[in-house]
C-alpha cells in the first residue's frame, strides 16, 4: 500500500525539491488531490496577488492524506485540498488538520460547508445530479435519488463503483435523512437497475447514456461541464445529447459536495496557509472556479458561468457536509452489502 502512494506522488515530491522548505518565507506549502491543471492558475493568481508563492504537491486523495499521516509533525505541508468532504473529514479525523479562525472565510461560506469545529472548509460546490437522454426519458417521469431503485429503471442506469467517494458521500447523505435499513433497501433497488457493471468515472457514465448503453446516470455536474468545453469533438457531442434533472426539489434537495481544503496541524506557515484559504472565497477565485471549471462558488452572490446558469436554478440539500465523513463506514458497509461493486 505504501509503496502505490509513494509511487503516486513521487514524481511531484521530486519535481519539488528542495523548495519544500516549510522555514521559508513567502511561501506555502500545498498538497491537493485536484490536477494541477484545475488549480495551478488560482494559486499563481494569489501569487501576483500576494507575493507567496505556492509548492504544489499533486496526487490522488488516499494518497496525499497517507503521505502526511506517516510524516506527522515532520510534514512540510501547510494546506490540505481535496475533492471531498469526506475526505477532509477523515483528514480531521486522524488529526491532520487545526482549526482556522477567519472572519473573511466564516463570510464568505455558509456553515454547512464548513466543519463545525474550523478543521475546514469548501472553496467550490458540485452537485451530484440525474443526467439522462431526453429523447428516451422524459423529465417528468423523474423525480428523486429514491425512486432511482424503482422497477421502471430495470437495466437504465449507468453509474460508479462504490469505491467511489462521490457515491459514498451521496449515500452517506441519505443515511442522514432516512437511516441505514431504508437506503439499504435502496442500495438494493439500485444495484438491480444498473445497465452494466460499474467501470469507469463519471464522464464514462455520461457517455454510456449519450451511446444509448443506459438512459440515465448519476454524475457530477463539473464532468459534464468539462465536457462541454473539451477540446474534443467526442466529448462535446455526448454532452450535447444529456439533459441535466435536479433530483429531490421537493424533499430535501440535491445532493451537494466540495472541493475543501484545511490548514495542516504540522503547518510551518499558519499565515500565508490562511490567507490562500481566504483568497480561494474570495469573489475573484470563486468567479474562477465557475468560468474554468464549472463548479458552483460556495460564495453567495458569485455569478455562475453561462454553462451552470443553462442548467438552471436548483435547491441544494442543506446537511452540513462533515456528516459525510461520519457516515462514511457505515455507507461503505451497506453498499457492500447490497451488491455495489
Amino acid at each position: 500500500m505504501r509503496s502505490r502512494i509513494w509511487a503516486t506522488l513521487g514524481v511531484a515530491a521530486l519535481s519539488l525539491g528542495a523548495t519544500l522548505d516549510a522555514d521559508a518565507q513567502g511561501e506555502v506549502n500545498l498538497y491537493s488531490s485536484r490536477q494541477e491543471a484545475l488549480i495551478r492558475p488560482l494559486l499563481d493568481m494569489f501569487t501576483q496577488q500576494t507575493g507567496i508563492e505556492v509548492n504544489l504537491v499533486s496526487g490522488n486523495d488516499d494518497a496525499i492524506i497517507e503521505r502526511l499521516r506517516i510524516e506527522g509533525a515532520n510534514s512540510p505541508a501547510d494546506v490540505l485540498l481535496t475533492a471531498d468532504a469526506g475526505r477532509l473529514h477523515r483528514a480531521k479525523s486522524l488529526d491532520l488538520l487545526q482549526p482556522v479562525r477567519s472572519a473573511t472565510i466564516d463570510a464568505a461560506v455558509p456553515p454547512a460547508y464548513r466543519d463545525p469545529a474550523g478543521m475546514w472548509t469548501g472553496l467550490s460546490l458540485r452537485a451530484r445530479v440525474l443526467m439522462y437522454a431526453p429523447e428516451r426519458v422524459a423529465a417528468t417521469d423523474l423525480s428523486t435519488y429514491e425512486a432511482l431503485a424503482e422497477p421502471k429503471w430495470r437495466g437504465r442506469l449507468c453509474i460508479r463503483s462504490s469505491d467511489n467517494i462521490y457515491n459514498q458521500s451521496l449515500t452517506a447523505a441519505l443515511i442522514a435523512h432516512h437511516g441505514v435499513e431504508h437506503v439499504e433497501h435502496w442500495a438494493q433497488g439500485l444495484v438491480a437497475n444498473f445497465a452494466r457493471p460499474p467501470a469507469g468515472g463519471d464522464r464514462d457514465q455520461i457517455q454510456g447514456v449519450a451511446a444509448g448503453q443506459c438512459d440515465i446516470a448519476l454524475a457530477n455536474t463539473y464532468y459534464l461541464g468539462g465536457m462541454l468545453r473539451s477540446d474534443d469533438p467526442a466529448q462535446r457531442e455526448a454532452a450535447g445529447k444529456i439533459a441535466v434533472f435536479w433530483p429531490n426539489q421537493q424533499a430535501q434537495g440535491t445532493h451537494v459536495n466540495v472541493s475543501g481544503a484545511g490548514v495542516t496541524k504540522a503547518a510551518r506557515n499558519v499565515d500565508n496557509a490562511r490567507r490562500l484559504l481566504e483568497f480561494m472565497v474570495s469573489d475573484e477565485a470563486q468567479r474562477w472556479y465557475a468560468e474554468s471549471n464549472s463548479e458552483y462558488p460556495v460564495k453567495a452572490g458569485v455569478p455562475w458561468s453561462d454553462v451552470l446558469q443553462s442548467w438552471g436554478t436548483f435547491k441544494a440539500d442543506a446537511l452540513n457536509l462533515a456528516t459525510l465523513g461520519e457516515n462514511n463506514a457505515e455507507a461503505l458497509r451497506l453498499m457492500d452489502r447490497a451488491g455495489w461493486k
